[in-house]
Parts: C-alpha cells; sequence; structure tokens
C-alpha cells in the first residue's frame, strides 16, 4: 500500500526562474541536463520580493483541514534522521499549530521544494534543518499572518486585536479553529514581511519530541519505497555484469521463460555504459527464480579490474610522492622542519571500500503512460533525478512526477549524481512498453545486487609525516591522501572539486588544531562507482587526526584531552569544540574516577558539517591472539550543533552513528574486490554491529545554544572509531592504521 500519510501538495502553479546561484550543465552520466532553481526572478532579472518566491509559498507547504489536523510537508526526503518532524515542529513554532493535530508528507521535484540556499533538491550533508531553518520558520509566520488576516476580515476587526495559540484564533469575544478560514487566508496576499519570535519564547523548537511517524515505524504501519503497490504491476530484478561495465556477449532467456509468472525478459542499459539483464514477473520470488535461471556470457574485454590488494600497493606506494596541492592556504604550510624535530611519526593508514547497507534495499516504481510518467521511490535529489528520468523514458520534465517515499536508512547510497537506480528503473519500464507489454514495474534491488553491483566509500590511504618536540609542539605535518575522487565529471562538481582536489576528500583535516600542515592529493582513476558515505571524507580524515594527535599526546607524555585543548589555543574557531570536549569529559567523569582493570578511556573530536562532537569512550578487550576484539563498554558524547531543535532526534542520530562507526572497527566489515568482482554476498560476510555490539552505556550531551541551527543527520559518526581506537592502543600498546581493526 501507499503510505497513508503521503499527500500531493495543492501549488501554486508557476515555475521558478533562475537566479544568480543557479547553473546548468550539459551532462548527468553524459546525457541529461540539470537546472538548479533557487527562486523566482522577475522578467527583468531582479531579485524577487519576499513572499514571492516558490520556496516561500504556504500553500505549498501547509495544510489545514476543517477540524484543524495541519499537514507541513518536508522539502526533504527522510530516510530515518527525522527531519520531517523536525522541520514541521520549526513551521508549527512560527504557527502557533496544535502539536496534537500535526501531520507530515513530503513535497515533490517541483521548484518549491528546493533547497533554499543551494537552489537545487537535495536530501544531503546534514542541510536540511540547517538551510531551510528560518524558511520554515518564516513558512509559519507567513501563514499565521494570512490566517489571523483572513479572520480579521471574516469578523471586521483589526488583525492586530487577535491573537493566536494552539491552533485558535482568539479576541473580541470570538474564537476559532485555524481550519475555519485556512481556505480564505490562502487567498489573500502573501506577506513579504513577518515578525517572528524571539528564541525565548518557543514552546515547541527545542523540546524532545517523539517522530510524527515514530507510532507507525514501531508498528509497522508506516510505509517505504519497497512498499509501493499499484494496480496492475510487475515487479523486476535486474542481472548485472559481475565486472562494473561489462556488457552481454551471450544471452539464453528459455529457462527463465519457463519460470511460473515470468512477463518478459529485456536487456537494459545500466548506468555508466553497461549492460544488463532485466527480469520481468509477477512478483519477487518469481522474478529472482527467473534471474537464476538466466543464462548470460559476459564481455569483459576491456574492462579494467579492480583488485584489493593491488590497489592497495599501488595507494601506498602513491602516497609516499608528491600530489595536487590542496588549494585551501591552511594545507601549504612550509612543513620542511619536520625531518629536523627531535620526536617523529610517520604513518600509513587505510581504509576499504564500503558498501552504504541501508536497512531497506533500493527499489523504484515506475507507471509510464504515453503522455505522463509516475515514479515512486525515496529520492534524495529529485529535480535532478526528474530530467534524468524525462530523458530516459522520451517526455518532457513536467510530464514525469515523483512521488517522494518514506526512505529505510540512506547513509547517500539513494543520491548518486547519475540518477542511476531510478533511471535503471525507467529504462526497463520503457523496454516493456516497446515489447507490448506496458504496465507500472518495480524494480528491485536485493542485498547482494546492491553488495555486489553498487556504488561505494572510496577506498582511501593516508601517509602522514609528522615532526614535534617533547612539548608536543609540532614543527610540521606532511600529509598525502590518495583516493578516488566522488565529485570529478558528475553534475556536482563545481560544488567541490578545486584545482585537481575533490573538497569532499579532503574536509576535515587539520581544524581546529592550529598545525602546519602540507596537505596533497593524489585522485587515480578506477573501475568502481564511488559515492559519498555517511559523513563523507570525514569518515577517514576525523580518524587520521585524532589518533595521530592522540599519539602525539602519548609520545610526550601528556593527557590527551588536555593536549587537545592546548592544540586548540589561539583559534577562537575552536570554542565550540572546547565546549563539546568538556560536556563529553564531565559527562563521562574521566579524570575524576578509576576505570576497572582492563579498562581504558579513549578521547576524539572532530567538526563535520558544521557541528562538533566529541567522544569519551570506555572501552576493554575479550578474546585471545589473534582473535582478540574491543568491547566498547560506555560511550560519551558532546555535541554542539547550535540551537538544537529536536533534542530527541539529536540524541538517536548520535546513538546511531555511533553504532555504525562501531561496525566500521569490526572484522570483515568491508568491501574487497578480486579481478574486478566484489568478494562479499551479505551481511553474513561483511560484519555488522548488532544490538549485543552496543556500549552499556550511552549519554548524548547537548552544548545549550540559541545560534542558528547545524546539521546532525553525519557528525555523530567521524569520532567514535578513532576514539575507540585510542582506548586500544592503550589497552594493547599497538595503534590501528587500518579499518576494519588486525590483531594479527
Amino acid at each position: 500500500m501507499l503510505n497513508p500519510r503521503r499527500i500531493d501538495a495543492v501549488l501554486t502553479g508557476g515555475s521558478a526562474g533562475l537566479s544568480r546561484r543557479a547553473f546548468v550543465t550539459t551532462t548527468v552520466g553524459g546525457a541529461v541536463g540539470l537546472a538548479l532553481l533557487p527562486g523566482a526572478v522577475t522578467a527583468q532579472g531582479a531579485p524577487a520580493k519576499p513572499g514571492t518566491k516558490p520556496t516561500e509559498q504556504p500553500l505549498a507547504f501547509v495544510t489545514i483541514a476543517k477540524d484543524g489536523t495541519t499537514t507541513i510537508l518536508c522539502n526533504r526526503m527522510d530516510m530515518g534522521q527525522g527531519i520531517e518532524t523536525g522541520l514541521a515542529m520549526i513551521c508549527a513554532e512560527e504557527l502557533d499549530a496544535d502539536w496534537s493535530k500535526v501531520r507530515t508528507g513530503f513535497g515533490d521535484q517541483r521548484g518549491e521544494y528546493v533547497d533554499p540556499l543551494f537552489g537545487m533538491h537535495l536530501t544531503g550533508g546534514s542541510n536540511s534543518v540547517k538551510n531551510s531553518y528560518l524558511q520554515y520558520r518564516e513558512l509559519g509566520a507567513r501563514t499565521k499572518a494570512m490566517l489571523v488576516a483572513a479572520a480579521a476580515q471574516a469578523w471586521g476587526v483589526p488583525a492586530a486585536s487577535l491573537t493566536t495559540e494552539n491552533g485558535v484564533i482568539a479576541g473580541v469575544g470570538k474564537s476559532a479553529g485555524y481550519g475555519e478560514f485556512f481556505d480564505a487566508a490562502m487567498k489573500l496576499p502573501v506577506p513579504e514581511a513577518v515578525t517572528l519570535k524571539d528564541p525565548k519564547s518557543f514552546k515547541r523548537i527545542g523540546q524532545p519530541t517523539t517522530l510524527v511517524v515514530a507510532k507507525d515505524k514501531s508498528t509497522g504501519a508506516q510505509a517505504y519505497g519497497m512498499d509501493v503497490q499499484l494496480p496492475g504491476m510487475a515487479v523486476a530484478v535486474i542481472q548485472r555484469p559481475p565486472v562494473f561495465n561489462g556488457k552481454i556477449a551471450k544471452l539464453d532467456v528459455a529457462e527463465a521463460m519457463k519460470v511460473k509468472g515470468v512477463k518478459a525478459v529485456l536487456p537494459v542499459t545500466l548506468d555508466r555504459g553497461g549492460q544488463g539483464v532485466a527480469v520481468v514477473a509477477s512478483g519477487y520470488w518469481a522474478a529472482k527464480k527467473g534471474r537464476d535461471a538466466l543464462k548470460v556470457d559476459w564481455d569483459l574485454g576491456g574492462v579494467a579490474k579492480a583488485d584489493t590488494a593491488a590497489l592497495t600497493q599501488q595507494y601506498l606506494a602513491l602516497a609516499k610522492t608528491p600530489g595536487t596541492p590542496a588549494p585551501k592556504p591552511e594545507f601549504q604550510a612550509d612543513v620542511s622542519g619536520w625531518s629536523k624535530a627531535p620526536k617523529k611519526i610517520t604513518a600509513d593508514f587505510v581504509f576499504p571500500y564500503l558498501n552504504h547497507a541501508q536497512m531497506e534495499p533500493l527499489a523504484c516504481t515506475v507507471d509510464l503512460k504515453a503522455d505522463r510518467c509516475d515514479v515512486y521511490y525515496a529520492a534524495q535529489m529529485p529535480g535532478l533525478d526528474a530530467m534524468a528520468l524525462a530523458k530516459t523514458v522520451g517526455l518532457k520534465p513536467e510530464q514525469v512526477q515523483i512521488h517522494v517515499q518514506m526512505a529505510g536508512g540512506g547513509f547517500g547510497r539513494r543520491a548518486t549524481p547519475t540518477s542511476e537506480w531510478p533511471r535503471e528503473a525507467a529504462a526497463v519500464a520503457v523496454a516493456l512498453a516497446q515489447a507490448g507489454q506496458r504496465m507500472p514495474v518495480k524494480v528491485i534491488w536485493s542485498r547482494e545486487d546492491d553488495l555486489k553491483s553498487g556504488y561505494y566509500r572510496p577506498m582511501t590511504v593516508h601517509r602522514a609525516e609528522i615532526g614535534f618536540d617533547a612539548t608536543g609542539k609540532v614543527a610540521g605535518w606532511q600529509h598525502r591522501i590518495v583516493s578516488q575522487s566522488i565529485l570529478k565529471g558528475s553534475p556536482l562538481e563545481g560544488f567541490g572539486y578545486q584545482k585537481g582536489v575533490d573538497g569532499t576528500t579532503t574536509e576535515g583535516m587539520r581544524d581546529p588544531y592550529a598545525i602546519p600542515m602540507h596537505l596533497s592529493v593524489h585522485h587515480p582513476e578506477v573501475n568502481v562507482p564511488v559515492l559519498w558515505w555517511r559523513s563523507v571524507g570525514a569518515t577517514h580524515t576525523a580518524y587520521v587526526m585524532e589518533t595521530l594527535v592522540d599519539e602525539i599526546a602519548f609520545a610526550t607524555k601528556q593527557d590527551p584531552v588536555a593536549y587537545r585543548i592546548k592544540l586548540m589555543d589561539g583559534n577562537a574557531k575552536a570554542d565550540r569544540h572546547r565546549a563539546a570536549l568538556q560536556a563529553a569529559v564531565d559527562k563521562s567523569g574521566y579524570g575524576k574516577r578509576k576505570l576497572k582493570p582492563g579498562q581504558a578511556w579513549g578521547v576524539a573530536l572532530h567538526e563535520s558539517f558544521e557541528s562538533v562532537v566529541a567522544y569519551v569512550v570506555v572501552a576493554s578487550m575479550k578474546g585471545k591472539g589473534n582473535a582478540r576484539q574491543p568491547v566498547l563498554q560506555e560511550v560519551h558524547a558532546g555535541v554542539h550543533c547550535n540551537l538544537c531543535i529536536n533534542p530527541r532526534a539529536v540524541e538517536a542520530q548520535v546513538q546511531g552513528a555511533a553504532l555504525m562507526a562501531l561496525g566500521t572497527t569490526m572484522p570483515t566489515h568491508h568491501v574487497t574486490f578480486k579481478d574486478g568482482v566484489v568478494e562479499q554476498n551479505n551481511f553474513y560476510d561483511m560484519a555488522m554491529p548488532r544490538i549485543t555490539d552496543a556500549p552499556k552505556v550511552m549519554t548524548v550531551s547537548i552544548v545549550p545554544s540559541n545560534d542558528p541551527p547545524k546539521g546532525m543527520g553525519e557528525p555523530g559518526l567521524p569520532p567514535l572509531a578513532p576514539a575507540l581506537a585510542n582506548a586500544v592502543a592503550r589497552l594493547t600498546g599497538k595503534r590501528q592504521r587500518e579499518l576494519p581493526f588486525s590483531f594479527a
């Protein structure tokens, strides 16, 4: 069934125009145009007046029924991070809505739902609350102002004489619920300027709030992209080549067509130019059995075959040579003094390819008609996807309607710049139509499909050469990173690929520590598709920085907390880092209590997406010899995300991110290649953290602030693994230079 909470907004119409931030690129996977639409402009090119931009239209976001039920649409996709509730809280605060009557839903690919700062449809970069905080406050305030104006007209009184509270307008001896005036209010002009509340008067923002969809999720009533059902719908799976970009040499479909329920077997073009075979059937199991019966010979001639062992040696060798200098000035310090320093560390770090492993595998349902295409899936970038899909099915972008669904996890996997998986689903629908079997079709990726044929966090190698003295003062830090570029060649290249360096590779290096660093990068070309993975570059840069800083503290016999604070001296931008670290220290009792024998402290902190998370952990070891493994006993997090909209959601994000990071340290938690083929198949040979791996104690302390909020979907992940590694180093005497951990 379709999600009963998911509704389509009643829109005011009109299209968004291009502004100064907008740009157009003509390649999405080499075929599709992309336009970014941050807001309307006048015919003369001047910026539109406030209240006239698509992103400022109350009717596109808020609907109030006669009984007061208030639906607030989210301009993003929710994959468990809680932004559907968070953005509704922000809007409801200024609207003075009755929270018990608030419901939520999703927007779509139209201009109303672009990120108001980036000007494109995007759920990512922990930007949802950060970039839409002011937008949703103003949407709530504008809606309330229009409701009050409508009531004032109906009652013949000045608007200033009326008050609002809990979804009710009152004054001059009368009162009425918002639903009574909503239709009339939406016919009034949208105010250009509105007065927003003083944060001191907030009633909803800042209060621990259960997600609007929590009950449905916990009872199984919540529907996801995988759950979409349409009348007459077929289900398809795709047989993909064992090596990326392989093509069909010979295909025998006879046995597959004998499987009961199989309707068609169709060759389709895949992402990046490879070929696959779609098996379309009455249901998933029939489609899978039909695919199992296929006989395919693959043409892998001329296709590069990645090999993890060979790549590791290649990357380690590259890391010893100068790369392309990182363009930021702070990465171009004179570090010639490092070799003359009395103490030195030379360290190589190896990070594997990683699968996103979101709980809900990919699924996309396409209902292709002659003049319209409806697409149902959890879309992270529906605007970009809509144009890619239009190109694929041969329609105009305005003939494509994307119905954004709730996602059961994502971690970046659902945001491929090439619109990979929805385009593949559309290609199946087109092939069906061309074969005379036009029908809605849902293309499902199994866990094995995504693990063996998906996108991955890049394999990455770091090399650090550091010189320092007995006080821990760093004389020079020479650093090189070897990693595939995520952005190069994609429609988003202009956002962060500068002077030959992908900014997602270097993000998180150096700051907040005032140390002289020279950083350069190698971006090798490898036949493995790579993509952002929760917290992107910070997944490896935080680990390298925080374990090396800890190692210097240990080598100079300094307390790891005190040493970090010393390195931040003189950096005014580090106030939030110090506050987050102190919050974690205070809660943990670090320095004030004695641990049990066989336990050790571990400390790390990191800023990503403008939020700071610090961890103080307690760990021990279990097992013997090469079978030893760390046990995470306690985790104490200090968080500085500026104004916290929903403390309960922040706590949940930090807890989830910490456990996800714990998984990266566990044996076999990696993706490896042999002769171009992924060696892992499912969770049974790629370790995932289980509830039994969770720490017995986990606390999250949020530093109070009234400054505009920052992101929290990703920042909880980067510092956990280094904090654990630092504890393990104290327990074993060995520094973990590679993920996952190894005790061989």
